[in-house]
């Protein structure tokens, strides 16, 4: 099942994605993914620093850098 999303973008900008020969709605669809995939690992990330906070662990650990680094 889907749903169908709806933006409003200047006229011209509408007027250059048609003249692409790209299919920029499976890019579209590609970076919302991206999007949910990364605000949902940035929320699980702070409710463990949280969880970490509270028992009484302080610093960054290791395994928070790897991931930095990977990411970038």
């Amino acid at each position: 099942m889907s749903s169908v999303i709806s933006i409003r973008v200047p006229e011209e900008l509408k007027r250059e994605l048609e003249k692409l020969d790209e299919d920029w709605r499976e890019e579209v669809r590609q970076f919302l993914y991206e999007l949910v995939r990364r605000k949902r690992r940035e929320k699980v990330l702070e409710k463990a620093k949280e969880l970490r906070d509270s028992i009484g662990r302080k610093g960054t650990p290791a395994a928070e850098l790897i991931r930095v680094d990977r990411d970038e």
